[in-house]
């Protein structure tokens, strides 16, 4: 756990996402964060982000997180991110890892429903409950067999929703695309932030598409943003 590999992938004067602090901090008092990215990099996927000691955990799921309980979403564990990446929402320049636009999907709180957190993570067997704009109820990260040796030594696992009342059919894809920050599309944050428009709405389901091809006006870049860059604070002399 940390943010060492998280930061060795990124060039921090080019790419606007936070370095973080200089160390991760200490687990704070409840109630924890979680946070679900819509990321349009090389392909559509959704980062699933926990907070637990200091540090963001975060699995990429391709297909994105269901409230049906029947279906399992694959999700690859990737590198620790920082927390202040919870509230990033924006464009990563192409060329960069993870080029694309990166949408705040949903977020809110989580709670472990067992007290040894980093034993169930061990076991690969992660119970917890959401609490988000999007995503709420009883909920399970299970590694599947063999997942410590998917994808050149990331962990694979599977994300289910349990059975409860807050469990359900709906397509949240289609009938929650939009940014829980901002209420924008993908494409909307790109032409805002400078980035790919066309492919980062390849990414927002047909009826945003449609919306957009009957409105081009809605594309038109009004005023341009200065990108910001997150800079970490220097070194005290």
């Amino acid at each position: 756990m940390g943010l060492r590999e998280y930061r060795q992938k990124r060039r921090f004067g080019v790419t606007p996402e936070p370095a973080g602090a200089a160390a991760p901090r200490g687990r704070r008092a409840k109630p924890l964060g979680f946070v679900v990215q819509k990321h349009r990099a090389s392909a559509l996927h959704y980062d699933f982000r926990l907070e637990w000691k200091g540090v963001l955990l975060s699995w990429a799921v391709p297909k994105g997180p269901s409230l049906d309980p029947t279906v399992k979403r694959l999700a690859m564990q990737v590198e620790d991110h920082p927390l202040e990446y919870a509230k990033f929402e924006g464009v990563i320049p192409e060329g960069e890892y993870g080029g694309g636009t990166v949408m705040v999907w949903d977020r809110g709180t989580w709670t472990p429903e067992l007290p040894d957190v980093d034993a169930a993570l061990a076991k690969g067997d992660l119970k917890f409950t959401l609490a988000g704009k999007k995503l709420a109820g009883s909920w399970v990260l299970v590694r599947t067999r063999g997942g410590r040796m998917a994808a050149g030594g990331r962990s694979a696992w599977l994300l289910i929703k349990h059975r409860d009342a807050a469990a359900s059919d709906a397509d949240l894809e289609t009938t929650e695309p939009r940014s829980v920050l901002t209420k924008r599309s993908l494409a909307e944050i790109a032409r805002d932030e400078g980035g790919d428009v066309a492919k980062a709405a390849s990414g927002d389901p047909p009826d945003e598409i449609r919306r957009l091809i009957a409105n081009p006006e809605l594309l038109v870049r009004t005023t341009r943003r200065k990108r910001a860059v997150w800079h970490s604070k220097p070194k005290q002399r």
